[in-house]
């Protein structure tokens, strides 16, 4: 060596260098793993168990090993760099010579000591031996004051090792204290010890650690226990006391043990151990080392091991969270475990037997926690579900397996067939995930169940819950007694009461087309019979759901319940010979009258709610107009097209004979139901329309008791059961007159021509009161002018009937004594509207006249009589001055003079033979211009 110093400063340079960057760069701070290492190799070589004793002695470390000594070899390994003695020995990890540079970072003189010699290292001795050369080695070393240590040894004549070990270490730190560094070692030495495995004993100190193998791949150092898989790449995962595994999570700072730690760092979930080939300096792999790419694939086999040998319920948290990798080699690793555990069967089933492998697996997601025991009773039901995981295991997202949700699980179960008390089973496990796991509860409506007749249907929602007392229906879900669970009343099922079973969809279809079902043969009682024993309640309305359920006429033939009348109902006898009624059967009065009635049987007139379908006429009906008609004037006022108010209505009323109507408005007008239907809406209008009372329509009739229509309209003759003042509201719902009202034009034409008539007895005054409403309707714009022609023929205050053309409307009484032979009619409360419909002249245009003298001045309070008079009636005094006459004689302005009671004055006074009859006059005056538009 100092020839090759003498002859190549070069040389000397380099190995300088060379051992300075193994010092200070791969070898840095890795002393202690290297000797062990050492240490386990010689433990190799001699086939023994390897033990270390590191201590403290006479202020220096050192560090005793069993197994093969030193040897001859090995000194010249030692002093020569990169040429290990074990390059090629079995089981060996390490270059002897290469390790060993890392010492020189904390001695500068080491020293290996065997029973047969030892060697010592020295930089000071190293020194002189370069100078003593002199020339370029010695110049160069003058330049740099650093040698390579490790180049030259020189014997050591010591105490031999401690009695049992092979070799010694001795270290004298040039500035650590060897108690600090030997609590490192003993810090060290576990990890240590896991990667070499012929390592069984280290005590460093007042540390003792031991190896023992547990079996099954567990092996315990010191006081930590782990499970080890694989060979040559090896995983180790700690346990804890309780033991279960302990994972290392992604930031634990692990990193690749090629067997000593590297600065490869991993973020997987256990510590991998293998024979990566590393760079010189030991840090990194060499990524284009075909023993790479090999030793990553047996790495992935091992590390799925390593999965399956765990328990079942810690398999998952071995899976490598997603994220970046934290080396090039952690990538690599990442992606041959990920395809190796997707692959392998390592994942339980739920339903026994062996692993299944996440890729061909299933995991049952019902959005949280899944019940305990839930797959396995899954598994149990059937191949259907021999894909599920077992209970407590939730596989990661990274693995991709196939997720069984809550509405793919109720659609998968409709395929299943078991016994009803699995179903139970069944929902209650799942009962508590429900109360627990929002939404859950909605995604499983399809949830099948098991019926009592040996169906299976998806979702409780369609589903009851029965008891014993339950009448049987087919047609009815009823679930079976034994899969019955309160889980399926939370999902929509319902408790099979009267009023749910009544409401069953199910139920109510059956009903539907029940007439068909039994036209076409089929034994519809059992259903007619459920549905009556339901309906047979003391409380029970009629029920329009139920018209359609099939019963039987006296014939024998189907029919609809609300197509049948009983044989004892009052109804019978008045509806009409052909109307489309049958007689129930005798044999359904065992069902109960109430029961009957309920499902539509016909006793009295039913109340529905408003529907065209059921109703006659009723698309005709325009509540809003019929209203308003009436209101107005039309007791027979029509209703132009569908829609407008609506409420309860009698139904069947179209069967009724024209003839029986007296006893059909009786027994109407008895029930408090019908009495109420028929006052308002659709009920009356109806009938003011198609009831006949003496071959006629009511609007052709008058109560008795409206004596403002006597003559123009007959008194309606007495009807049995109806009469009385109670009544007359129900007669005036129909139509029977109860005053003069006109809705339109043609009732304006019907009342003139009644007016007309001669051979009516009416009477002045009644005419007054018809000429009134007409004057109010011509103002109210009921009607125009246009929409009629002036009658021929008027009544005039005499009852009398005369041509129009002949006479003149009364609007004040003053001017009848001056008409003569011309006939008045009463003008009522507005004469010349009335005038203007009639197109006739008012009375008091068409006589008028001068009084011939000026009378006597008399203040119409100094008449007692006059002043009497209006405290009788509670009026005023009429303004203007009152002049008597003796004989009050007017020249009329058309020639001739007439004498008369009383006379207006041209200047608003009055003249008068009987003051009195002036008042009267006056008053009537004052009304009319107050009244006039």
């Amino acid at each position: 060596m100092l020839a090759a110093w003498s002859s190549s400063p070069t040389r000397f340079r380099e190995d300088v260098n060379a051992e300075d960057d193994l010092r200070r760069g791969g070898y840095a701070r890795t002393w202690a793993a290297e000797l062990l290492q050492n240490a386990s190799d010689a433990a190799v070589a001699a086939g023994v168990p390897g033990r270390v004793l590191a201590r403290v002695h006479d202020g220096e470390l050192r560090i005793a090993n069993t197994g093969a000594p030193l040897d001859a070899a090995g000194v010249a390994a030692l002093a020569a760099l990169r040429a290990s003695a074990k390059r090629d020995a079995a089981g060996a990890t390490g270059r002897f010579g290469v390790g060993f540079a890392a010492v020189s970072a904390i001695c500068a003189q080491p020293r290996l000591v065997t029973a047969d010699g030892g060697i010592a290292f020295s930089a000071e001795r190293t020194a002189a031996e370069v100078a003593a050369l002199g020339g370029a080695a010695a110049e160069e070393l003058a330049r740099d004051p650093r040698v390579p240590v490790l180049r030259l040894c020189w014997p050591t004549d010591e105490e031999p090792p401690p009695v049992g070990y092979a070799t010694e270490v001795r270290l004298r730190p040039d500035a650590a204290d060897p108690a600090t560094l030997l609590a490192e070692l003993a810090g060290l030495a576990a990890d240590l010890m896991l990667a070499l495995p012929a390592l069984g004993e280290v005590v460093a100190g007042d540390t003792t650690l031991i190896r023992t193998e547990r079996g099954a791949g567990r092996v315990r150092i010191g006081d930590r226990e782990l499970l080890l898989a694989g060979d040559p790449a090896r995983w180790a995962l700690p346990y804890d006391d309780d033991g279960r595994p302990v994972p290392y999570p992604p930031d634990a700072g692990e990193v690749l043990h090629a067997p000593t730690p590297s600065a490869e760092q991993l973020s997987l979930p256990a510590r991998l151990l293998a024979p990566f080939p590393l760079d010189p300096d030991r840090r990194r792999i060499r990524a284009d080392d075909p023993a790479t790419g090999e030793l990553v694939g047996q790495a992935a086999r091992a590390y799925a091991e390593l999965v399956g040998a765990v328990g079942p319920e810690f398999r998952t948290a071995l899976v490598p969270e997603p994220g970046f990798p934290r080396s090039p080699l952690d990538g690599l690793l990442r992606t041959a475990i990920d395809a190796e555990l997707g692959s392998t069967p390592w994942l339980p089933a739920a339903a026994g037997g062996g692993p299944l492998a996440p890729d061909r697996a299933e995991y049952l997601d019902l959005g949280g926690d899944t019940p305990a025991g839930l797959p396995e009773l899954l598994a149990a039901a059937g191949p259907a579900f021999d894909r599920l995981v077992a209970s407590g295991v939730v596989p990661p997202p990274g693995l991709h397996v196939d997720r069984l949700g809550p509405a793919g699980l109720a659609e998968r179960l409709t395929g299943i067939d078991t016994a009803p008390a699995w179903w139970r089973e069944l929902y209650a496990a799942l009962a508590p995930a429900v109360d627990r796991i929002p939404g859950l509860a909605a995604e499983l409506g399809a949830l099948p169940v098991p019926l009592a007749d040996g169906r299976l249907v998806p979702g409780p929602a369609s589903v009851l819950l029965a008891d014993a007392a339950t009448p049987e229906l087919p047609e009815l879900r009823i679930a079976h007694p034994d899969a019955a669970h309160p889980l399926l009343r939370r999902l929509g099922a319902a408790d099979a009461d009267r009023e749910t079973l009544l409401a069953a969809p199910a139920l109510l279809d059956a009903v539907e087309r029940s007439v068909d079902d039994a036209e076409a043969g089929l034994d519809t009682e059992p259903l007619a019979r459920a549905v009556l024993a339901l309906l047979d309640t003391p409380s029970a309305a009629r029920d329009p759901r139920f018209g359609a359920l099939a019963l039987t006429a006296d014939d024998g033939a189907p029919a609809r319940a609300d197509e049948l009348v009983l044989p004892d109902a009052p109804l019978r006898a008045l509806l009409d010979p052909d109307a489309p009624v049958g007689i129930l059967d005798s044999r359904w009065l065992d069902a109960g009258r109430d029961a009957l009635v309920a499902a539509g049987v016909l006793d009295r007139f039913a109340v529905v709610d408003f529907d065209p379908a059921v109703l006659h006429d009723a698309d005709r009906y325009d509540g809003g107009g019929y209203e308003a008609d009436r209101y107005d004037g039309g007791g027979a006022g029509g209703a132009g097209g569908a829609g407008g108010a609506v409420g309860p209505a009698v139904r069947d009323l179209d069967l009724v004979d024209d003839d029986a109507w007296p006893a059909a408005l009786a027994l109407l007008a008895a029930d408090r139901d019908t009495r109420a239907a028929m006052l308002t809406g659709y009920t009356a209008w109806w009938l003011s329309r198609h009831v006949r009372i003496g071959g006629r329509l009511p609007s052709t009739w008058r109560l008795p008791s409206a004596s403002t229509l006597a003559g123009l309209y007959d008194p309606l003759p007495p009807l049995d059961g109806l009469g009385g003042p109670a009544d007359d509201a129900v007669l005036t719902a129909i139509g029977v007159r109860a005053g003069i009202v006109i809705g339109g034009a043609d009732e304006a034409v019907e009342l003139l021509d009644r007016l007309a008539d001669p051979a009516r007895p009416v009477t002045g005054d009644v005419a007054g009161i018809a000429h009134t409403a007409l004057a109010a309707a011509l103002r109210a714009g009921v009607f125009e002018l246009d929409d009629l022609d002036p009658p021929d023929q008027v009544r005039t205050l005499t009852g009398a009937v005369v041509p129009a053309d002949r006479a003149v409307v009364a609007d004040t009484p003053w001017v009848l004594p001056a008409l003569g032979d011309v006939p008045a009619v009463p003008g009522g409360d507005d004469p010349d509207a009335l005038a203007e419909l009639l197109d006739l002249p008012v009375a008091s245009a068409r006589v008028t006249g001068t009084v011939r003298g000026a009378g006597e001045p008399l203040g119409w309070t100094a008449d007692a009589e006059i002043v009497l008079a209006c405290r009788a009636i509670g009026a005023d005094p009429p303004d203007g001055e009152l002049r008597r006459h003796d004989r009050l004689v007017v020249d009329l302005d058309g020639g001739g003079a007439v004498t008369v009671p009383a006379w207006p004055g041209p200047d608003g006074g009055w003249h008068a033979s009987d003051p009195l009859r002036a008042l009267v006059a006056a008053l009537a005056e004052r009304r009319r211009v107050r009244m006039m538009p």
